[in-house]
């Protein structure tokens, strides 16, 4: 029995240490710096996406030109995902590139693609919701669960 632990221990060990040899090394200001430029640009593109709809219609409201400036950035997060350009951006970017709502828009078009050869609906249409429906869900909860502690903390 012991000889089994330590023969275990031993590969175990060496396993180790391959996964060391191969994990590529990050730098975390490196990789925190790569994050921040990419979030503000993806941030800077929607802001300019807003003020270019701004010029178009300037009599549009404020939460018109918003839903349009989403519209586009998810748009355009979802062709990129499509043409494997988002991918390198991701790999660039690290989290910069997956939360703003384009990161949102990549995974539903990522989880469809995926499984497209399933067929148009029990592939492309069950996986792009089965993103949508716990972001969806959480969104509500955690929202609900803050607006009850505001409540309470407004009422002491």
């Amino acid at each position: 029995m012991a000889e089994s632990t330590n023969a275990v221990k031993a590969r175990n060990d060496r396993y180790n240490k391959y996964v060391e040899t191969v994990t590529p090394k990050t730098s975390i200001p490196k990789a925190l710096f790569h994050s921040f430029v990419v979030g503000g640009i993806t941030c800077m593109i929607g802001q300019g996406i807003g003020d270019i709809v701004m010029l178009i219609s300037p009599s549009m409201p404020k939460d018109m030109v918003s839903n349009i400036t989403s519209m586009i950035l998810v748009t355009v997060a979802i062709l990129l995902t499509g043409l494997g350009v988002f991918d390198v951006i991701a790999r660039q970017g690290g989290a910069g590139s997956f939360l703003p709502i384009t990161g949102f828009a990549n995974a539903m078009a990522s989880a469809s693609m995926e499984f497209k050869t399933e067929g148009l609906i029990f592939g492309t249409s069950v996986k792009l919701f089965s993103v949508v429906g716990p972001v969806v869900v959480n969104g509500i909860v955690w929202s609900s669960v803050a607006g009850l502690l505001n409540l309470w903390i407004m009422g002491m």
